[in-house]
């Protein structure tokens, strides 16, 4: 199926991810934009859902709620991809349906983390699209880690957003649109 007219979305439509960091540097930095074929409820409500990360989101082996106020979380998220395995612990800002930002504020893993997905309108003559915007970037406190992590964190970041888009398709049904990657927009 042809997209049409995307143009008015972004100018510059194309292949679109960046990953921005050296084999040495303990920081790394994904940033990716697509067009997808569900609407920004549908994403958000998938992204929203941390408590069922353990259920479909690779090397997530624990993902609990310790606190749930209005427009926040704190979660405490387990992860394992061997030779490592750490909990730590995020707070989650959510402004539904537009945005997911996720910082980690403990842990022995990260300096730091910062996820964030934002989600806005897609293709004006289809409502079941939107444009998601996703940034991860974090620092390792260990450069071993990072060193470990530099080898494969392409395919982990691919794989991780591919569990989300699988896991919409799940809950809501095939896309209304095959995914357009675009250029990558940095927040």
């Amino acid at each position: 199926m042809q997209v049409p007219n995307i143009k008015h979305i972004l100018p510059y439509p194309k292949l679109g991810y960046r990953f921005l960091f050296k084999i040495q540097d303990k920081k790394k930095e994904y940033v990716a934009r697509k067009l997808v074929g569900f609407s920004n409820n549908e994403m958000y409500q998938v992204v929203s859902d941390v408590k069922r990360y353990k259920q479909f989101l690779p090397f997530c082996t624990k993902s609990t709620i310790l606190m749930s106020k209005p427009n926040q979380l704190h979660a405490n998220l387990e992860i394992g991809f061997p030779p490592i395995v750490e909990n730590y612990t995020s707070k989650v800002f959510l402004d539904e349906p537009n945005s997911v930002k996720a910082i980690c504020t403990d842990g022995r893993l990260f300096n730091y983390l910062e996820t964030t997905w934002k989600f806005s309108s897609g293709l004006q003559s289809n409502p079941r699209t939107c444009i998601i915007d996703f940034y991860i970037q974090f620092e390792f406190k260990s450069a071993i880690y990072s060193h470990v992590a530099s080898m494969f964190f392409e395919r982990l970041v691919q794989q991780m957003e591919k569990a989300f888009i699988d896991e919409v398709r799940k809950r809501y049904g095939n896309d209304s649109i095959p995914i357009h990657e675009l250029s990558p927009v940095r927040n």
